[in-house]
């Protein structure tokens, strides 16, 4: 009788155990996911966005390329939206612009991305620093931490591509941008929006 019980007791504990076992794979399998290799290249793709808008190569199209062919730059301070490869160039400050960046003591450190799966890629937001150059800054405004970027990532036959990159100013923080630029904030919009210092 006691063995019965016992031949019992392990039994239900195997079904138990198998049946977590196989429902386990069906919840993880419709969470989307990420690889290592991913996180490594979205990685990538943001340190050779810094590196191409520093130094406008090919004339600003090294940094359109880095987007996809749809893809946008918005500025959220204004709401202007860089789209498609030519204007993304411009933005770059290439495309006939003369590229004045790399002449400026002006670059771009992006710091503490955060990368997060979604269904049709990932999303990420990062902090933006301008060091300067040898203690020169282009302007009082392109000088210290600036906001950041909230982004969207696709991953393309071509590797992962930036779809849409917003440079999100203080006092609306990255990850936390709803499409409205700090100059439409009105005054109730802006004492919604959290201080910078948060």
């Amino acid at each position: 009788m006691v063995s019965y019980r016992i031949l019992l007791v392990a039994s239900i504990s195997a079904l138990a155990a198998g049946a977590t076992a196989a429902q386990a794979p069906a919840k993880q399998a419709s969470q989307p996911a990420l690889t290592a290799l991913d996180y490594i290249e979205i990685e990538q793709l943001t340190r050779k966005y810094a590196w191409a808008i520093d130094t406008c190569s090919n004339d600003g199209f090294d940094y359109a390329d880095l987007y996809t062919p749809d893809g946008a730059f918005i500025d959220g301070q204004t709401g202007r939206r860089y789209q498609g490869r030519e204007q993304l160039a411009e933005a770059a400050g290439g495309n006939g612009r003369g590229c004045p960046f790399p002449k400026m003591p002006l670059s771009h450190l992006i710091l503490n991305l955060i990368i997060e799966p979604t269904a049709d890629g990932a999303i990420g937001k990062s902090y933006l620093i301008y060091p300067g150059r040898n203690g020169q800054y282009a302007d009082e405004k392109h000088h210290g931490h600036d906001g950041g970027y909230q982004d969207i990532f696709v991953r393309t036959t071509d590797g992962w591509r930036f779809k849409e990159r917003v440079h999100v100013h203080p006092p609306q923080i990255p990850g936390e941008y709803k499409g409205v630029p700090n100059d439409q904030l009105g005054a109730a919009g802006a004492a919604a929006v959290p201080p910078a210092g948060r």
